[in-house]
């Protein structure tokens, strides 16, 4: 992979979606004039919505006052870079997927194989039957038009787009809303912001998923300019903070950590010949080698003497766009396959039952769930098509989530409407509250142990609220579901966490971060990556293995004293920490 080509490329690319949005905004009588949104009458008759003396679908006055509502509540600069990301997002994952033959068509969305216009507009008719919702009979008329093309591809993109929501709903969101709206215009034309993501990267640099997360940190990296050595707002910490982690680190964190579990209960293993960044610990002497056998044998029982790979768990904490992800995917394969699974199975064991990621940016935590589920889709290519008995599709559940905050939900109004099914409001205020600053201080939240008790059962409880018929409580349980969800991941223990924290010292923390860190992590405030390490072992089980890469300075400045006071009082051999220091 060319790395240049992607530096040249990426922070471009986040200017020109940005203005192909923001143009297509001011097609539709949007704009900004210092800090104000000036919004053009639009009029509806019929079928027809005309907005600024062009006429329009009726459609799009709806999708329309979506868009006004949302840019008067986020922003309209806001809204234009989120829109543009999400597109950069989905552009990206087609490549990917064209590349790879992964849509299940046979034909590319973004390119042709044999050069001209995509390959997906010279099959247009063909694809009536592959792309759910596409309407033949309009694809035909356009088509016969001679002069409408840029419409038909248009109208094709969103028709993939769409079938894909069924396998990755959190990227490719069903689109009939305002981010179709703002699909930019004359994508058609050799200088669109299609053409130039297919020009400017090279295919042989697609062939590895591990391009989807430099990607992400190159589009971002202006902003990280824009943004770092000064106090950082909430919304600027994902762009401050996120670091694309090079691959040999990586593998070094995984196959010391979740790689060195599985060899510890499994001596026999020939694992460690494939991890070539795997070290054979250092001899021990027979008292200490005793206690570390016990400390394995208590977690090998647990399994019923034996580790079940199945009940590997892998956590990374702040995790981008998945890289970490990623690489424990490919060794707890491994340890599959020794252990004799059928190779069909695995991949979708990995992604329900092993790996778990947050993070507070939903645009990286989108990119990290695609990347696991190219890996997993390489080895099943049934994966997207998988269903149950009744014929219902099947798309694994992934455990990568972007944190969601709670500002704005009424505690008063969800225990109203849930009080009928036992959803008890001290439950409901407990997650409010726990929640209220989620996209601020992420995975660092613990949650209430009061809350903790509840947690197994509510999911259960709000699915039969969302079957009750009851229209509010099912609005209600729609609005408390994404935060029990995270709350359950962030009140579990791990085999392993692993992770490349982020780093902030006390001068980048705004208020409300200093605040919590004085709060809730006294011995550790003066850094995030601190935080992240103490953090980090309250995930680890009696066996965790807590592994990641950070700055040296904890090990020896005074700010740190505290915590390395802590950790070589509590890391004792029930919790050894792995740290790759960078010097």
């Amino acid at each position: 992979m060319n790395k240049a080509n992607l530096k040249s490329y990426a922070p471009q690319a986040r200017k020109d979606f940005i203005a192909a949005v923001t143009a297509r905004a001011n097609l539709l009588g949007l704009s900004d004039t210092a800090g104000t949104l000036e919004v053009a009458p639009a009029q509806t008759q019929g079928d027809v919505t005309v907005i600024a003396g062009q006429a329009w679908p009726a459609k799009v006055s709806g999708q329309r006052d979506q868009l006004i509502e949302r840019i008067r509540k986020d922003g309209f600069a806001h809204t234009m870079e989120a829109v543009a990301y999400t597109w950069f997002n989905r552009f990206a994952a087609l490549r990917y997927m064209e590349l790879h033959d992964y849509l299940g068509h046979g034909h590319r969305a973004l390119s042709s194989t044999s050069g001209g216009l995509p390959d997906i507009l010279t099959h247009a008719t063909d694809l009536t039957n592959e792309l759910p919702g596409l309407n033949a009979a309009k694809v035909t008329e356009l088509k016969l038009a001679g002069n409408r093309d840029g419409e038909l591809y248009r109208m094709l993109l969103v028709a993939q787009c769409n079938a894909l929501s069924r396998a990755m709903p959190f990227l490719f969101e069903r689109i009939d809303d305002d981010s179709e709206l703002l699909l930019p215009d004359n994508l058609l034309r050799s200088d669109s912001v299609i053409a130039k993501l297919v020009a400017e990267i090279p295919e042989e640099d697609w062939a590895e998923v591990e391009i989807i997360g430099w990607l992400y940190q190159f589009y971002i990296s202006e902003k990280k300019d824009q943004v770092i050595g000064k106090v950082v707002k909430s919304e600027d910490i994902p762009a401050a903070t996120q670091l694309f982690t090079p691959n040999w680190i990586v593998q070094y964190l995984v196959q010391n950590s979740v790689g060195r579990l599985w060899l510890m209960a499994n001596p026999q293993s020939t694992l460690a010949k494939e991890w070539p960044y795997y070290i054979t610990p250092a001899e021990q002497t027979p008292e200490v080698q005793a206690q570390l056998d016990a400390l394995i044998q208590t977690r090998v029982r647990e399994d019923g003497d034996t580790l079940n790979p199945e009940s590997i768990t892998v956590l990374d904490p702040a995790c981008g766009s998945g890289h970490i992800l990623v690489v424990a995917y490919d060794v707890l394969k491994a340890i599959y396959l020794e252990r004799g699974y059928q190779p069909r199975a695995i991949p979708r064991l990995i992604l329900e039952k092993n790996l778990y990621g947050l993070d507070i940016d939903d645009r990286a935590a989108q990119m990290a769930g695609f990347a696991l589920l190219m890996k997993a889709r390489a080895d099943d290519r049934r994966l997207f098509t998988a269903t149950d008995d009744a014929g219902n599709l099947q798309p694994p559940k992934l455990n990568v989530l972007s944190l969601q905050e709670s500002k704005g939900l009424s505690v008063d109004e969800l225990a109203t409407h849930l009080a009928p099914f036992k959803v008890q409001r001290a439950t409901i205020t407990a997650l409010v509250e726990t929640f209220e600053h989620a996209k601020t201080f992420g995975s660092l939240i613990q949650i209430p142990y009061a809350l903790k008790t509840h947690l197994a059962v509510l999911p259960e409880v709000l699915a039969l609220v969302k079957q009750s018929g009851d229209m509010y409580a099912s609005a209600a349980a729609d609005d408390l579901l994404p935060l029990v969800q995270q709350a359950q991941v962030l009140a579990m223990q791990f085999d392993a966490v692993v992770a490349n924290p982020p780093y902030m010292g006390g001068k980048g923390m705004n208020p409300a971060v200093k605040d919590f860190a004085k709060t809730n992590f006294p011995d550790s405030k003066s850094d995030l990556f601190a935080m992240f390490i103490e953090r980090g072992f309250e995930w680890c089980k009696t066996v965790g293995l807590n592994s990641m890469v950070t700055m040296q300075s904890w090990m020896f400045l005074s700010s740190y004293e505290a915590i390395r006071v802590k950790l070589i009082g509590s890391a004792n051999d029930s919790s050894r920490l792995l740290i790759w220091t960078v010097h």
